[in-house]
């Protein structure tokens, strides 16, 4: 297509350095994101599977993110919902459903670990704990090293805005600004701290922590692909050329309950979910694709079937597959 379509303007997709492809790409990650999410809840309600937690409404933010940023030399400190991110790396359905089915083959820990716990020395994804903000002074120590070596990349780090009260979020923080390192924490701000409401754990703005600890920070509207990959694209930019780490407070809304064991209408009510349904970034997405020209209802049709077979595949290997050993609950527990 030309460089201009909407209304005869340019592009905006075009306008930030990103092809038709890409811009499709980052749509059919963010689908498979929410499919993969959406047939787990399935799955656990139905026994199959013991657990899950949910990303589901964060995907845009997470999605844009991972193609702002480097996949051959960066590297990537995802949290529990971060489906949309370790697809966008280059993990696989098939990847993930034997992680869920806690399988030997597991690529992130060999069933060992709760499904979300990411783990992926190829793709540079680097193990997570279920103790929560723990990755932070991680992504600050890699980003030590890459400055000690001289090395052009950063580290990525992803976190609930309840993990911004943590001590290892500010430690992190300030460790960084010090030092001027070439990290991007991004927060991921869904509204609820499991079913603590933003204005019961947040005095201010986690943005406006960036000033305290003398970093940049930036604030987006999670929900808008173009101010996530914008905003993690130029802070980058900044930390290669040795500016220091940037901050970023992406506006979300967490859609599904807190995990499979949580019953979110406790805390919430349907009305409230409904009113930030409306605000979903994905179908907003898909109508800009649309209005480019360069999506289509038969485009869409096709990208369904697909993700169904593949999903549908994804669970009938893992399910088959074998559990890991008794014996393999040693390894890498003493040194050998």
């Amino acid at each position: 297509m030309s460089e201009t379509g909407i209304a005869g303007e340019r592009v905006l997709h075009h306008s930030l350095g990103l092809t038709d492809e890409e811009a499709v790409d980052m749509y059919k990650t963010m689908v498979m994101a929410r499919k993969f999410d959406e047939r787990n809840l399935l799955l656990q309600r139905a026994g199959k599977i013991n657990f899950h937690v949910s990303g589901i409404g964060q995907e845009v933010a997470q999605v844009a993110a991972a193609y702002a940023l480097n996949k051959s030399t960066d590297y990537f400190l995802p949290y529990y919902r971060d489906y949309g991110l370790v697809l966008s790396l280059g993990m696989s359905i098939k990847e993930l459903m034997l992680s869920v089915f806690a399988k030997a083959e597991d690529p992130n820990s060999g069933g060992r670990q709760m499904p979300g716990h990411f783990g992926y020395k190829k793709l540079r994804i680097v193990t997570g704990s279920s103790p929560v903000t723990t990755q932070v002074p991680h992504a600050v120590g890699i980003a030590l090293a890459a400055k000690m070596k001289n090395e052009k990349l950063v580290s990525f780090v992803t976190f609930g805005e309840g993990s911004s009260n943590q001590g290892d979020f500010h430690e992190g923080c300030n460790f960084a600004g010090v030092h001027k390192l070439p990290v991007i924490l991004m927060c991921e701000n869904n509204q609820y701290a499991i079913s603590v409401p933003i204005h019961k754990q947040l005095g201010g703005r986690v943005v406006d922590r960036a000033r305290g600890y003398g970093i940049a920070g930036v604030r987006v509207d999670g929900n808008n692909v173009f101010e996530v990959y914008k905003a993690v694209k130029e802070a980058r930019e900044r930390a290669i050329r040795g500016e220091g780490p940037t901050l970023i407070e992406a506006m979300l809304y967490r859609l599904s309950p807190h995990s499979t064991a949580d019953n979110d209408l406790l805390y919430r009510t349907k009305d409230e979910v409904e009113e930030n349904r409306a605000k979903d970034g994905i179908p907003k997405y898909q109508q800009y694709l649309i209005d480019c020209g360069i999506w289509s209802a038969a485009h869409e049709e096709e990208l369904q079937s697909q993700l169904k077979k593949q999903i549908d595949d994804a669970i009938n290997y893992a399910d088959k597959a074998p559990l890991p050993t008794p014996e393999s609950s040693l390894d890498h527990v003493y040194a050998e």
